[in-house]
């Protein structure tokens, strides 16, 4: 098992009620499993869980992204606006 710890920002953090989380996955997963772990433990999330930006210790990543034990994954909501 792998603790990852995760800190959401804005809309997530409203949703979830933390302001850090810590999730403990299975050797090998993915920020995608990540997702869908918080998905099911926080069913809100569902409606923009494919908006869902996450940055892994400091650096933007995709979801196919492998974790390791202690990253820190941030929840960042898309930008948006502007002309």
């Amino acid at each position: 098992m792998i603790s990852i710890n995760i800190k959401p920002f804005a809309r997530y953090r409203e949703i979830i009620g933390e302001k850090d989380i810590v999730m403990n996955l299975p050797e090998g997963s993915s920020v995608s499993d990540l997702i869908t772990d918080l998905v099911n433990k926080y069913p809100y999330l569902k409606p923009i869980e494919s908006k869902i930006v996450v940055a892994v210790n400091y650096e933007y990543q995709d979801h196919d992204h492998l974790l390791r034990s202690n990253d820190e994954v941030a929840l960042i909501p898309p930008v948006s606006g502007g002309n």
